[in-house]
Formats: structure tokens, C-alpha cells, sequence
């Protein structure tokens, strides 16, 4: 192919130079390559290149720049293989150069699935209110087997869940009047499970939000729900009947009988 006359850095990418070689007709461009190759070629002013050793260098250094991708990648934060696999592909590296450097991260412990899953988890502990099951999913979505996902999600311990689950509990609970404790505690449940939360531990804060319930938040609430009745049936029916359409709906919406014909007694009787 020619002899190299001249070896020149790069102006954007100083890591990287510009080889430049004469075949016979005059000096012209050859190729570019990464300082680690240059130095493991022994690149210098003078050296013949051939055919051969051209295709091996430019493979060689499509395999590095690859390779610096995927470090550069990494500088962010830790990546599954999968991710990583899917970033070089996005960044249109042939296939058989990402398996390439996929191997060598894995030899180097740069991606290691089992650690990102260890790590993952202990980071959503600290800095996050959700359940291990959903974590779980985070890790599955993430590419990380399920035997280090499940493996990993072991430190979420009931402890660590059911203080989380009651932290949601506490503000989740009597936001507003407008529904009955038997109703908030059913959308409490449901958002529990999907806040990945284990059975256990979310029938182990409902069973406390019950032996905490504020009987004055559950009239207030049963009252303004009972008002709303009072006005939409009394248009249409008066007496035994419109004291059924209320306790109807308000049995409906999961309040206590004795509450329901408290309130009933205090606001229809004298209509009877």
C-alpha cells in the first residue's frame, strides 16, 4: 500500500492520528488510528504498509473506538449487557465487533449483571419509595437474569418494605373526606401492590391503618357523602324510602351501618 511519511494528531481528538502514506505517486491520507494502536504497531515515519497489515489496523481500531464507546458509556453509571449490547448497536457497530468488545468488558468485570443488580437495588432502597417486586421488573425490563434479580431484591427485607409501605400509608390515607376508610383502605391496597410491594407487608399495614382508624375523618367523610345523596333523592322520594336510597349508597360506598343510620336518624326522621 506504501510507506508512511507522516504521522499527524488529530485537531478535534488528540488521542487519535492521522496516517498518511506514498505508494509511489505522492503523499496522500491513509487512515486514522487510535493512539493504543499506534503504540501497539510501533507506527513511525518510514514503515511499509501492506495490504494485510492495513485491513488489521483499521479492524483493530473500529474494535477500539467501539470500545472507547462503550467506556464512555459506562462513565455515567454502571449498564447491564443488554444495554450495552443495545447502545453499540445504536451506534451502528457491526455486530461482530460488539461481541468483540462485549467479551472483553466481561473479562475486564466492566459489566457484570449480577453486581448492576446488587447496586441497583441498593440505590432504589435509598433513594426510592418502591417495592421489591417492582424493582424486580426494572432489573427483567433491564436484561438482568431472574435468578440475580430475585438474588438481588432479597435485601429489600420486610423491615425495609413495611417502613416504605407505612410511609405511603400515612400520606395516602384521609387526603380528603370524599371517601369512605373502607374505600381508601381498598386504594391503598391496590396501590401498594402496585408500588411492588409484597402481600405480607401490605396486609400488615392495612391490619394497622384499621387499628388507627380516626372514627371522627370516617363521619366527616360518611357526612359529605350522605349530603350528596340527601340532595340528589329528595327531588323524587321522601320518608322510608328516601332513608333507603341513603343507606343504600352510602353502604355501597363501604361506610359502617352503625354510622349509616346514625347519620339517617339525624337527618331524615323528622321527614318520616
Amino acid at each position: 500500500m506504501g510507506e508512511i511519511t507522516r504521522i499527524t494528531t488529530q485537531k478535534k481528538q488528540k488521542q487519535r492520528y492521522n496516517i498518511y502514506l506514498d505508494a509511489g505517486s505522492g503523499e496522500t491520507f491513509g487512515f486514522g488510528v487510535d493512539e493504543a494502536v499506534l503504540i501497539k504497531y510501533r507506527l513511525h515515519k518510514g514503515m511499509d504498509i501492506d495490504a494485510e497489515l492495513m485491513d488489521e489496523l483499521i479492524n483493530e481500531d473500529t474494535q477500539y473506538k467501539a470500545y472507547s464507546l462503550a467506556i464512555n458509556f459506562l462513565s455515567y453509571r454502571m449498564r447491564t449487557k443488554k444495554e450495552m449490547h443495545d447502545y453499540l448497536l445504536k451506534k451502528e457497530i457491526h455486530p461482530e465487533h460488539i461481541a468483540s468488545v462485549m467479551e472483553r468488558l466481561v473479562s475486564e468485570k466492566l459489566v457484570d449483571d449480577k453486581v448492576f443488580a446488587r447496586s441497583f437495588v441498593e440505590s432504589r432502597i435509598r433513594t426510592s419509595a418502591k417495592g421489591p417486586q417492582l424493582v424486580k421488573r426494572e432489573l427483567l425490563e433491564k436484561g438482568v437474569a431472574a435468578i440475580y434479580a430475585d438474588e438481588a431484591v432479597n435485601a429489600y427485607t420486610f423491615e425495609v418494605q413495611y417502613e416504605k409501605a407505612l410511609t405511603w400509608m400515612k400520606k395516602r390515607l384521609n387526603q380528603s373526606g370524599r371517601y369512605s376508610f373502607k374505600e381508601q383502605l381498598q386504594k391503598l391496597h391496590g396501590f401498594l401492590l402496585q408500588k411492588g410491594f409484597t402481600q405480607d407487608v401490605i396486609q400488615t399495614v392495612l391490619d394497622e391503618a384499621n387499628a388507627a382508624q380516626n372514627d371522627t375523618l370516617e363521619w366527616d367523610a360518611l357526612c359529605r357523602q350522605g349530603e350528596k345523596l340527601l340532595r340528589k333523592h329528595r327531588q323524587k322520594h321522601m320518608g322510608f324510602e328516601l332513608k333507603t336510597k341513603v343507606k343504600q349508597g352510602l353502604y355501597r360506598k363501604g361506610f359502617p351501618m352503625a354510622l349509616i343510620n346514625r347519620f339517617v336518624d339525624e337527618q331524615i326522621d323528622d321527614e318520616v
